[in-house]
Order: C-alpha cells, then sequence, then structure tokens
C-alpha cells in the first residue's frame, strides 16, 4: 500500500518486543556489498507466555536453532510467514541474475502496456510505483499526486477482485497454492537466487503466542504438514527448481526435511503398529535379545535419543523438554501428518479439496489452573484423536495377549524387543491412555472411542490374517 522498498511482515496476534527491531532489519538488507545476499531477512518465531518445558512441543526452539541457523550457511531461513523484512522489488518479481532481471515486465521495452497490466492490474499508479521499484538508481517516489487521488488508488489496488486475471498470486506477490503459502513464496524467492538472511536480536524482535491443549496443537501442525506436502507436488517444489532454476542442492534437502513431514507419518505409523502385530500373529521384526543382531536396532535407538537430547541441552532446554518434544513427536506424526497425508492425497485424486483451518490461541489465564493442568492434552471430537486412540487401544489389547499366552506357556516368537517398542509407543501416547479415563476435556469423546474401536477391529482381523498364513 506503499512505495517503501522494504516490506515488514508481522502476524497479526505478534507484537514489537525491541525498539531496534527495524535497525536490526535494515543493517542486514543493506549491510551486504550484493543485495542478493539479504533478499529478505527472517528472524525466528518466539512466544511470550510460554508454557514451561513447551509440554505441547510447538515452540520451535531446536527446529529454528538447528534448521534455521544450520542452512544460513547455504541460501538462508525459509520465510516463516512472520517477523520478516522484504525487499519490496522481490515481491513484485525482481531476479538478482543480470540476465532475468533484464526480462522484468516494466524493464523489457518489447511488453506491450496490455501485457503489462495482464501481469500487474489496471492501476497505472500501481505499475508506476512497480517501475520506480525495480530500477537500480531508486532513491524515493517521485509519484505525485492529491490525496484523494492516492485514496482511490489504493483503494482500487486493495480490492479483493483487483488480482483477477492478473499475476498475482501466480508469479508475483505472495503465491497461492498452498496453506502455507509463506514457504511457498520463500522458496520461488530462494529458486530466483536470492539468499535470506537471519537475525536473533536480544531481546527477540517480535513474540507472539503459541496455542495451547490439544485440538489447537494438533489443528495447526496438520494445517502445516498439509501446505508443505502440496509444495512438494506443486510446480514450484523444491525438487523441480533445483533441477531447472537456481536453488541449491543442499537447500533443496532442507527444504525436502519439512516438506516430507506428513509423508513420514504413514512410515512411522506402520512402524508403530509392528509390535502389537507380533502379539497378535505371534511373529516378530527384531532379532531375539540373546543374538549379535539385537544390537545393530539397540544401537540405533540408543545413538538416535542420545543425539536428540544433546542437541536440546546445546540449546539451553531441559530433560523434560526433550520429553515432552519427543514425545508430541510421535503424536502429531500419527494425528496431523497422518490425517494430512491423506487429505492432500485424496485433493490430488479430485476427490476433496483442503480446507484452511484457523488455530485457536486462546492464552488461559484462570488462576484455578495449575501449570500441569495447563500442559496437559485436551480432547474433542476431532477425527484428529482418532488414529492415536486407536494405536494405543492396539497396544493396550496386544500386551494383553502377549501376556496371557506367556502365562499359559504356550510358544512365542516375539521377543524383549517386540516388549520395549510396544511399551514405547504407549509411553509416548501416555495422554490418551489417561484420556481414556478422563473427565471433560481431558477425556477421550466416546465419538472418538468407538471410531478408533472401528479402526482397532480392522487392524485384528488383519493381525488374524497374518496368524492364519
Amino acid at each position: 500500500m506503499t512505495n517503501a522498498p522494504f516490506i515488514l511482515n508481522v502476524d497479526c496476534d505478534m507484537f514489537a518486543n525491541n525498539p531496534l527491531v527495524i535497525l536490526h532489519g535494515m543493517c542486514l538488507l543493506l549491510g551486504f556489498d550484493n543485495e542478493v545476499f539479504s533478499g529478505f531477512a527472517q528472524e525466528p518465531q518466539q512466544f511470550y507466555g510460554a508454557l514451561k518445558d513447551d509440554p505441547f512441543g510447538n515452540q520451535l526452539v531446536v527446529l529454528q536453532k538447528k534448521l534455521g541457523m544450520g542452512i544460513g550457511g547455504i541460501q538462508g531461513p525459509f520465510y516463516g510467514g512472520t517477523g520478516c523484512f522484504h525487499r519490496r522489488k522481490i515481491i513484485y518479481g525482481a531476479s538478482p541474475t543480470r540476465e532475468e532481471c533484464n526480462a522484468h515486465p516494466l524493464l523489457n521495452d518489447e511488453l506491450s502496456y496490455e501485457d503489462v497490466r495482464r501481469i500487474y492490474g489496471n492501476s497505472k499508479e500501481l505499475m508506476q510505483s512497480v517501475n520506480e521499484i525495480t530500477s537500480k538508481n531508486y532513491f524515493g517516489s517521485s509519484i505525485m499526486g492529491d490525496l484523494h487521488s492516492r485514496i482511490q488508488a489504493g483503494r482500487e489496488v486493495a480490492s479483493c477482485s483487483y488480482e483477477l486475471n492478473t499475476c498475482w498470486g501466480k508469479e508475483i506477490g505472495w503465491i497461492y497454492g498452498s496453506m502455507t503459502e509463506d514457504v511457498l513464496t520463500g522458496l520461488i524467492i530462494q529458486a530466483k537466487g536470492w539468499r535470506s538472511a537471519y537475525f536473533t536480536p536480544d531481546p527477540p524482535a517480535f513474540l507472539g503466542s503459541a496455542p495451547t491443549g490439544g485440538p489447537a496443537s494438533l489443528t495447526q501442525y496438520k494445517r502445516w504438514a498439509v501446505g508443505l506436502l502440496e509444495i512438494l507436488f506443486d510446480s514450484n517444489s523444491p525438487v523441480l527448481a533445483t533441477l531447472y532454476k537456481h536453488l541449491s542442492f543442499r537447500q533443496c534437502l532442507a527444504y525436502l526435511v519439512i516438506n516430507t513431514w506428513a509423508v513420514s507419518s504413514i512410515f512411522d505409523f506402520c512402524y508403530a503398529l509392528l509390535p502389537v502385530y507380533c502379539f497378535l500373529a505371534n511373529t516378530n521384526f527384531l532379532p531375539k535379545a540373546s543374538s549379535p543382531e539385537f544390537l545393530i536396532p539397540l544401537a540405533t535407538f540408543t545413538v538416535f535419543n542420545i543425539t536428540t537430547f544433546s542437541d536440546y541441552l546445546e540449546c539451553g532446554l531441559s530433560a523434560r523438554t526433550w520429553w515432552n518434544n519427543q514425545r508430541m513427536g510421535r503424536i502429531y506424526s500419527a494425528s496431523s501428518f497422518l490425517l494430512a497425508f491423506l487429505s492432500v492425497i485424496l485433493k490430488i485424486l479430485g476427490l476433496s479439496e483442503t480446507i484452511f483451518e484457523v488455530t485457536r490461541k486462546d492464552q488461559n489465564s484462570s488462576t484455578d489452573e495449575t501449570d500441569e493442568d495447563r500442559g496437559r492434552l485436551t480432547f474433542d471430537s476431532s477425527p484428529l484423536f482418532v488414529p492415536g486412540t486407536a494405536l494405543v487401544m492396539v497396544h493396550i489389547a496386544g500386551m494383553v495377549t502377549g501376556a496371557m499366552r506367556l502365562v499359559a506357556g504356550r510358544q512365542q516368537r516375539w521377543g524383549l524387543g517386540e516388549v520395549v517398542c510396544s511399551a514405547w509407543v504407549l509411553l509416548t501416547f501416555w495422554p490418551f491412555v489417561r484420556g481414556l479415563f478422563g473427565k471433560g476435556n481431558y477425556g477421550i469423546p466416546w465419538a472418538v472411542v468407538w471410531k478408533a474401536v472401528a479402526l482397532g477391529f480392522v487392524f485384528l482381523q488383519i493381525c488374524g490374517l497374518g496368524q492364519k498364513s
């Protein structure tokens, strides 16, 4: 809505926490010898009033410090949708390379006025603004006119119908096509050859609110997973951007870490079902504890947990925070990510459309609840809770079946490895175990329980077929 060369993007539920935040952002955008190294400057999301030990695993501390800072040496951090300083000309489609910059619509004399209007819309004031912003020697706006005409031009550009039949949302501006349009927009910017910069001022530049409770947290992660998987199957996917554009291979791998959240849920869920399948079908998938081969999965499990635990310690976090994030990571995978995967598959098949679900970020200020109560997982009748509930129920049934077989002295093929894995699943899904016996918001609704029973029954039939074979 202005002709300023820079844009500050902040979510409506965040506020400035550092009076020098503009100075920090401008230092990065103006401090490099070549502007290609600071196409945009991203500050990590941080939260006020955050619960102790991150009980819902959504404060993103380790992810932002390890992944965000780690890719700072490649092409820079992802665009996170808030706390970001942009160059306006990049939003208008400018490229850092000389050849592509010369092909910019308003710098190309071969394009007619109709072609330019098709790209940017009918506003002559906006087209003049774009022309000035993308000029190499821009020192301020020369657009003049009375206040009334400026207001009218602003209303025209701000109208919902202005972008129809233009390139807004397709090639310029914030790009549509994904629920995580911020990550998609940042990907397209970096695919043109721009790099981004990461800044972490002290105190934090902006503070927002993280969702609390089960439904809000799971809904947020589902929306993220849906949007990130949509990008993977989009024409602007990081793989295609690496093959045909200027996204580096290592930056592509960094994007794939988050783009495959939903895909990984299929493997996680199948692995979580393997131990209970072994109990019910009387088989095994791990070597016996007495065999040397058992050291391979044992070492893998141990090294993984030690590595992740050390990451949290390096970030100054507690052991309880590590466990909460490990626990919620498994819960998100079996609920939010799994349903996100199914939603995108249905969209690809043309059977359904993905829906943007708004995350409720209510801050619970009740003095009647303790910190432990505010950190407990709450439930509602959302389908998000069905897979996790079914997983817990079949594991309990499997453990009981295995124990009965053991007491009866019947021959069993499963061993210590399967028992430990099943116990680990129940431990990570302990909030669901408590939810089966909880009341009110802390109890799993009967509608969810009966759906989980139906899914569990289907799984038991599969186990029965496996036992017969």
